[in-house]
Parts: C-alpha cells; sequence; structure tokens
C-alpha cells in the first residue's frame, strides 16, 4: 500500500503545497526526492535535512508573506507537513508507533522521541541563545515543531544544548531518525495500541 499524500493549503498568508512519499529509504525501491523552497534558505535546509534523514520525499512549494516576517511561513509549512504525513500514514496498522533518535553532529547532540498517537503535545527545549539563523527567526524552531506535531506526530520531543546553525540542524535530524523509526513498517496488519486505535 502506498504511503504517500499531497496537501494544498491556502490563507491570505500562505499559499503551500506539499508532496511526500513516506517509503523512499536507501534500499527501498524508490529513489528519494526532494525539493524544497519556501522563501526562507535556513527553513529549506532544515525540511531537507528532515526528508533526507526520514527517508521520505518531500516536494515543498510555499509562497508566504516573509515581506512582514518568517511567522506564517514557517507555521503554515510545517502544518501542511504535519497534515501530509498524516494523510500518508492512513491507517495507523503494522508500525512501530514509537521512535527515538540521536543526532551527534559536531559539538551538538540533539534527541527527540515521537510516539504516533491521538494526544497531543509537543515539548521543544533547544537553548536558544541567538535571535536568527539565516532569515529564519530561532523563535519560530519550537513553533515548527509544535505545529507539525499538532498536526499529527503527537507527541514530540527534541531537546539540545544552544541554538546554533549546527544544534539546530542536529535536532531536525534527529527528529528525521525518530520518524523513521516510527513509521517503519513491522510486517503485520494490527494496530500498536492495547486500545485497538491510536
Amino acid at each position: 500500500m502506498s504511503r504517500q499524500a499531497t496537501v494544498s493549503r491556502k490563507t491570505s498568508e500562505t499559499e503551500i503545497e506539499v508532496t511526500i512519499d513516506l517509503d523512499c529509504a536507501p534500499g527501498s525501491a524508490k529513489a528519494q526526492e526532494i525539493s524544497v523552497s519556501t522563501g526562507i534558505g535556513f527553513l529549506d535546509h532544515m525540511y531537507t535535512a528532515l526528508a533526507k534523514h526520514s527517508g521520505m520525499s518531500l516536494t515543498m512549494k510555499c509562497k508566504g508573506d516573509i515581506w512582514i516576517d518568517d511567522h506564517h511561513t514557517a507555521e503554515d509549512s510545517a502544518i501542511a507537513l504535519g497534515t501530509a504525513f498524516k494523510q500518508a500514514l492512513g491507517e495507523v496498522r503494522g508500525i512501530r508507533r514509537y521512535g527515538t533518535g540521536f543526532a551527534p553532529l559536531d559539538e551538538a547532540l540533539s534527541r527527540a522521541v515521537i510516539d504516533i498517537c491521538a494526544r497531543p503535545y509537543c515539548f521543544t527545549d533547544l537553548g536558544m541563545k541567538r535571535e536568527k539563523i539565516g532569515d529564519l527567526s530561532t523563535e519560530m524552531l519550537p513553533h515548527i515543531f509544535y505545529s507539525f506535531a499538532m498536526a499529527r506526530v503527537r507527541r514530540c520531543t527534541s531537546m539540545s544544548s544552544e541554538a546554533r546553525t549546527i544544534t539546530t540542524e542536529s535536532a531536525f535530524k534527529a527528529l528525521a531518525l525518530a520518524i523513521k523509526q516510527a513509521i517503519e513498517k513491522t510486517g503485520g496488519t494490527d494496530v500498536p495500541s492495547t486500545k485497538g486505535v491510536l
């Protein structure tokens, strides 16, 4: 069964189209394709890292009111990505459900833990010490994780020491590794819960 989705999101502030395929990890029969254009270079770089290390193909085109600030583009792109992720997963059967990722990158180490379920929660601690990375406000980083989590992943914990470029990259890569583990197919058809539903 194909785990793909395309989502369009249009508001007075942004216009976004996202297409994802969850099953393009190395060794799969599908070539991974990644093309991200949000108008914010560093955000493009982070979404590209997220896709690359989670094994998904991702195409994202976003036109937002970045002449005002980066908030609407950051938030709405994460919502659209989370919504596409939810649709691509479909009925949650035969996956691991839980995922953990540790990503060391130079002097940074980030941890991400996710639970694909229907109880919203997100905690992010990046210890931000600078205002911006490229054209992306560092205050948007926890908001991106939160918006993505509320759209689908639900339980997402990402922790690191300090918000520099290298630490932020480490956090996105840790989340990618956690996603890759959580959505891995087990070969079964059961819902991974004693309740029988997620």
